[in-house]
């Protein structure tokens, strides 16, 4: 069949590939000049009079996203080679915090917990009750319990060491109104399910050269060139099929839906086809910001490349990442913010305060602050999200489409995967 898929982030990407090996004929449109949406490279910076490609937002991979990893292999991408793959660690700048050792699951997470630096043991004893509690629930609960519902009884220390920094970096949305069914769905398939699915998985390159650069190569290799800087203007049912209108107008058998959930919603109400409910949901969808502040310090070396923070209203970076360990410029420190608020420039001068306090680094020069106002839905405790089947011959993939996981570059690449697989 004739398919267009409109977006070339990771879920439009990967049904691209998955739509053309099924023997499809693929058309991949996107209005940007780049692929890969929201976890993407933007235009170099100069850092130490080196040139160095900056993410529009610091992302990590773990080892449980078996279906990236996979898609990524068969693409051709070195995975070892572009992703520092280190066991779990959500440490803090004084050494305290959790470490997984290198142990089959859940070994590892049970061994960590009764290690964990800086926990007295009452925070330690009320952990592992709580897991053995989720265990024993076989990691279910009520659809409207929040994360910090399913974590009563838990003490603070144990709540702001571990649970909170997992959950605001799983699901971009702090643990008082972030979905508890969807947080304890991450921990089974990561902590309690498959060895090395903890793993920290941490980029050595940007994220375009991760999975997109290699996606469109593949389909300009098999005769399917993706459409950059061609956005769709509209799409209508036709006897056929479908046509779509981008810089001309086009029949196809069917359509999918890559773009972000405003966007796929303009383009069905548009359309006159009878999608009432699918269109409420994705109109009903909150959005979570997230925003990356980079900083260059000359002396800046951090204990590892990856760092938990104290994060509050004043200090709000939750993660910090040594760029020159990772295969940047030495010095460079990306600062993530999830579920951020505020501008960017008030952002900046609150993370340079935060780091001076919390790393003890002088000397330090904004690079740039990079602000995704709706880097991911908000993942609250029973919401409806849109489905994957839109009307007949319309379909919609993207990390907002109802399934199991959070927004995260899995869950896109899942879903792009299953709407290329029911074409049919």
């Amino acid at each position: 069949m004739k398919v267009a898929i409109i977006g070339a982030g990771w879920a439009g990407c990967a049904a691209a590939v998955e739509a053309t090996r099924g023997g499809h004929q693929v058309t991949l449109f996107e209005a940007s000049r780049r692929a890969g949406g929201r976890a993407r490279r933007v235009a170099a910076a100069t850092v130490s009079s080196q040139s160095v490609a900056l993410d529009n937002g610091q992302h990590i991979l773990i080892g449980a996203y078996s279906e990236t990893l996979r898609l990524m292999t068969e693409l051709g991408v070195d995975v070892e080679a572009c992703l520092l793959r280190l066991p779990l660690a959500l440490q803090f700048p004084d050494g305290s915090g959790l470490k997984l050792p290198r142990l089959p699951a859940p070994l590892d997470a049970f061994t960590g917990i009764l290690t964990a630096r800086g926990w007295s043991s009452t925070d330690k004893l009320s952990m592992l009750k709580l897991a053995l509690s989720w265990q024993l629930k076989r990691f279910q609960c009520a659809p409207r319990q929040s994360v910090a519902d399913v974590c009563q009884g838990l003490t603070p220390g144990a709540m702001a060491s571990l649970i909170e920094p997992l959950c605001v970096s799983a699901l971009n949305t702090p643990a008082d109104r972030a979905s508890g069914q969807v947080f304890l769905r991450v921990l089974r398939d990561a902590l309690f399910s498959a060895s090395g699915g903890s793993n920290l998985l941490l980029p050595r390159v940007d994220l375009s050269a991760l999975l997109p650069d290699a996606a469109l190569a593949w389909l300009a290799g098999q005769g399917s060139p993706a459409q950059l800087g061609s956005r769709v203007q509209d799409i209508s049912p036709a006897a056929s099929g479908w046509r779509v209108t981008a810089v001309s107008s086009a029949g196809f058998d069917r359509v999918v839906l890559a773009c972000p959930p405003h966007e796929a919603a303009r383009l069905v109400g548009g359309s006159g086809v009878a999608a009432g409910d699918w269109l409420a949901q994705a109109r009903g969808l909150r959005h979570e910001a997230l925003s990356t502040v980079y900083i260059h310090s000359a002396e800046a070396r951090l204990r590892q490349p990856m760092l938990a923070l104290r994060a509050s209203a004043s200090e709000p970076a939750q993660f910090v990442f040594d760029r020159g360990q990772l295969g940047g410029p030495l010095g460079l420190l990306a600062f993530v913010i999830s579920a951020s608020t505020g501008d960017s420039a008030t952002l900046t001068q609150q993370v340079l305060a935060q780091a001076a306090r919390q790393l003890g680094l002088n000397a330090l020069q904004p690079v740039q602050t990079i602000v995704e106002k709706r880097a991911s839905f908000a993942c609250t405790p029973g919401l409806q999200r849109p489905a994957l089947e839109v009307a007949p011959g319309l379909l919609a993939c993207g990390d907002y489409i109802a399934g199991p996981y959070p927004a995260t570059l899995e869950g896109a690449v899942r879903s792009g995967l299953a709407a290329a697989r029911r074409l049919n």
